[in-house]
C-alpha cells in the first residue's frame, strides 16, 4: 500500500499524513509550498507539488500511490466561487484521476450536515452543498471509497469514545481532528469500510468499540 494524501498541509490532512507514517505505510502528500510542506510534514512523507484544481498534474502527482485520501477543503474568505473550485471541482478532478490511476480505495473527509441546504455554513458559499456534491461524484465513480462526515473538528485530542453513523443521522457533536485521521487511515484496513457513507463524533459516555465493530455496525 501506498498512500496519497490530498490537503496535506491543512489541519486535518497533516495529521492523516503522521497517522499513515505511524502504520509504517508510504506517503506522498500533494503541497502547493514545499518550504510550509517541509516545516509541518513528518519527514518521511514524500513531497510533490501540485493543485487539485489543476486537472493535468494530477496523474504525475499521484505516482505509484494505491490508495488515495482527500482532506481538501475551501478556506474561509471573499471568492463565491471558492468552495465550488475546491470542494466540487477539486475533488472531481481528484475522483477522475484516481479512477485513470486505478486507484484502490478512495477516502473522503467532508462534513456533518452536508444535506441540509438551511445549515448556516452554506451562507459561506453554499460550502455544504459543494461538498455534497462531491460525495455524489465519488459515489458514481465505480471507485471503492469511504465518505467520512466529521461533527466539529477540534485540534486538542481527547480521550472520548468515538460514535460512528450512517448517512444523515448525526446533527450536531464534534471530534479531535487526531481521531478523523485515525478513522480514515483505518478505513483502509477494515473489509467493512468500503463503498460507505460514514458520519463520526466523539462523546465522553459513549462505549469504546474497535475500527471493526464502528464500520461493520454502519449499513
Amino acid at each position: 500500500m501506498k498512500a496519497f494524501v490530498a490537503g496535506a498541509t491543512g489541519q486535518t490532512g497533516r495529521r492523516i499524513v503522521t497517522e499513515l507514517v505511524k502504520r509504517g505505510i508510504p506517503v506522498r502528500a500533494l503541497v502547493r509550498n514545499l518550504e510550509t510542506a517541509r516545516q509541518i510534514l513528518p519527514p518521511e512523507a514524500e513531497l510533490v507539488t501540485g493543485d487539485v484544481l489543476n486537472a493535468t498534474s494530477l496523474a504525475d502527482a499521484i505516482g505509484d500511490s494505491t490508495v488515495l485520501l482527500c482532506a481538501t477543503g475551501a478556506a474561509p474568505g471573499f471568492d463565491p466561487t471558492l468552495p465550488y473550485r475546491v470542494d466540487f471541482e477539486g475533488t472531481k478532478n481528484l475522483v477522475d484521476a484516481a479512477k485513470a490511476k486505478g486507484i484502490e480505495h478512495f477516502v473522503l473527509v467532508t462534513s456533518l450536515c452536508v444535506s441540509n441546504f438551511f445549515h448556516p455554513l452554506n451562507l459561506f458559499w453554499l460550502i455544504l452543498v459543494w461538498k455534497k456534491q462531491a460525495e455524489e461524484y465519488l459515489q458514481k465513480s465505480g471507485l471503492t471509497y469511504t465518505i467520512v462526515r466529521p461533527g466539529g473538528l477540534k485540534n486538542e485530542d481527547n480521550s472520548n469514545a468515538i460514535v460512528m453513523e450512517s448517512a444523515d443521522q448525526l446533527s450536531d457533536g464534534s471530534i479531535p481532528r487526531t481521531k478523523v485521521a485515525q478513522v480514515c487511515v483505518e478505513a483502509l484496513f477494515e473489509p467493512a469500510s468500503g463503498n460507505k457513507l460514514v458520519e463520526i463524533v466523539a462523546k465522553p459516555d459513549a462505549p469504546q468499540k474497535s475500527f471493526e465493530q464502528l464500520f461493520a455496525s454502519v449499513m
